[in-house]
């Protein structure tokens, strides 16, 4: 059996621990710094769980195959650091989330100097990726991939699909990014679109079923159609939900990657932007503007509370 450490057992990291420990083909090792993520798990599945880096390094014969899914900034930068230092010549470390991948290319090039591979794994599938299998965007030296290709074939939804050797390091996570990009732009007009459904003043408006019978046969239909036309079907008023989306990177890191390139992008960019509305950050902004046009116009100053005065005509 091959060996795989896997670094980072939260709930993508510890499916993706357990998608492979069905296959019956690794022997698997784990470790994370929530202790008791890692005992639960060992109990679950075949894994060896391990304290600590050093203990995980140790328990796995060279050459060494890692697995890291942890959160992209200093908490990856901290864990590349320490392997840099535990790790020899001819072992292997897959870095799965979602990193700038300029940074990447400097840990690659970094643990090159030390004889170690680097492979950047943009993974996609959520908490689905554990029955459907998860989508693999991979940078790196091909012979890595090579190496690496039993994890693969295992963890993508089939051996042979769902799964891209992109290029040279660094590339995997700039794919995975300009696919979150393009997730932003869809999701936004999904959501938008709904919207517009929802607030006709003259219809009342079935979403769930609409949504339902978009799934088939309509050139709109995907996943997140399908995804959506569930969450709808269980409840179309979504009244317990927060208008408040959260920005993780990626679609930031998009927009940078248009300027820098001088592309436009204006539908992935107003869909950034949008999830910054819902955040709260336009608030104090939308108080100047209305604050204007009531200096200038006279018009209507809205509280909490409800309407002040009488909306004019004209702006």
């Amino acid at each position: 059996m091959q060996q795989l450490g896997l670094i980072g057992l939260g709930r993508m990291g510890a499916n993706m621990a357990r998608r492979l420990a069905r296959a019956g083909r690794f022997r698997l090792y784990g470790h994370d710094l929530d202790a008791g993520t890692v005992a639960t798990l060992a109990d679950e599945i075949s894994l060896q769980p391990a304290s600590s880096l050093a203990e995980l390094v140790a328990a796995l014969e060279p050459p060494r195959r890692l697995w890291m899914m942890l959160p992209a900034g200093a908490i990856t930068d901290a864990a590349i650091a320490e392997l840099g230092e535990l790790l020899a010549p001819g072992d292997l470390l897959v870095e799965g989330g979602n990193s700038y991948y300029r940074h990447t290319m400097g840990h690659g090039e970094a643990l090159l100097q030390r004889g170690i591979a680097l492979v950047d794994a943009g993974v996609s599938g959520g908490v689905w990726g554990l029955d459907e299998g998860y989508g693999l965007m991979l940078g790196g030296d091909p012979d890595a991939i090579a190496a690496l290709r039993p994890v693969i074939e295992v963890l993508a939804p089939a051996p042979d699909r769902g799964w891209v050797h992109c290029g040279q390091s660094g590339s995997g996570h700039f794919v995975k990014m300009i696919h979150n990009g393009i997730e932003y732009g869809m999701m936004q007009s999904y959501a938008e679109g709904l919207n517009l459904l929802h607030g006709h003043p003259d219809f009342q408006l079935d979403l769930a079923a609409i949504t339902e019978s978009w799934r088939h046969g309509s050139v709109v239909r995907s996943w997140l159609l399908d995804l959506t036309a569930d969450f709808l079907a269980r409840d179309a008023t979504l009244d317990g939900v927060a208008p408040r989306v959260a920005e993780s990177g990626a679609g930031r890191w998009t927009v940078q990657e248009a300027v820098e390139q001088g592309v436009s992008a204006p539908v992935i960019t107003l869909a950034l932007m949008s999830r910054f509305a819902s955040q709260g950050g336009q608030d104090y902004g939308a108080r100047v503007l209305a604050m204007m046009r009531q200096a200038f116009g006279g018009h209507a100053l809205y509280r909490q509370g409800g309407a002040e005065g009488e909306e004019p005509q004209h702006d």
